[in-house]
């Protein structure tokens, strides 16, 4: 084993331990609201990933939960990033735009987005578009406001490059522009992905059918304590991994972009 692996294991030391304590410590308290980590476990499995073989192991339960919740996660997230690198880069670029929307920018960015949850309710009604709203609105401020400083910021020189070559607008925006402005970007999008799934729980919180929020929700007005805490922990594993994801994506596009400029 590397020395690299060996000190990333060595990081997560604490995750077993706090695992091991919080057992423990339950099971001595016998608190009614915090169950241990092992029957968390079981009740996660048993909502969600005993399924059959052929299902790849998913519960009904899952199916009819877990994937909605991801489809509208990543449907938001990505029309989220679409708009916000657009707009963000439009306004890094053209100073007058800039002027005239940041007053906006800044207002739009201060409300909360869990406070314009009854007028999305209102426009769109219960359901996906509602949600998806929630997700969009929640998620694209980070990805707009590095997108613009990336586009603002680009090496004078590399603009200057473009202009002797005669380089068209669009060939300056996509082999100019966006390259120089991508770490900005990139880590606007990262921060953006756990808002995501903030947001896509809080959107189902508000009279959704089907989620992980809506699970959650009715977990809680059943007292069905272990399956409350195995909807928490599910999304705590979830950040995770598509944060791991991301950055493993991030690292691979940047080293690429290091090496096309070298």
């Amino acid at each position: 084993m590397t020395a690299s692996r060996t000190g990333r294991l060595w990081r997560h030391w604490l995750l077993p331990v706090v695992a091991v304590v919080w057992e423990l410590a339950a099971r001595q308290a016998g608190a009614v609201y915090f169950p241990p980590p092992s029957t968390i476990l079981v009740r996660l499995r048993e909502m969600w990933f005993s399924g059959p073989p052929g299902q790849l192991f998913l519960t009904d339960e899952a199916v009819a939960d877990l994937l909605p919740s991801l489809g509208r996660l990543m449907a938001g997230w990505a029309l989220a990033a679409l708009a916000g690198v657009a707009f963000g880069l439009a306004l890094g670029r053209l100073e007058w735009l800039a002027a005239l929307a940041e007053p906006l920018l800044h207002f739009g960015r201060s409300v909360p987005p869990s406070a314009l949850l009854p007028v999305f309710l209102l426009l769109f009604k219960i359901g996906t578009p509602m949600q998806l709203a929630s997700i969009v609105y929640g998620v694209v401020w980070p990805v707009l406001i590095n997108s613009m400083d990336g586009g603002r910021h680009v090496d004078r020189g590399y603009l200057d490059t473009g202009r002797v070559f005669r380089l068209s607008a669009p060939t300056r925006l996509f082999h100019v522009i966006l390259p120089a402005a991508a770490p900005k970007i990139l880590a606007g999008l990262r921060l953006s992905v756990s808002l995501a799934l903030i947001m896509m729980v809080i959107s189902e919180l508000y009279g959704s059918s089907e989620g992980i929020g809506h699970r959650l929700l009715e977990a809680q007005s059943e007292f069905d304590i272990p399956a409350m805490w195995a909807g928490i922990v599910l999304l705590g594993v979830l950040g995770v991994a598509l944060n791991s994801i991301f950055l493993a994506a991030e690292r691979g596009l940047l080293r690429r972009h290091a090496v096309a400029r070298a």
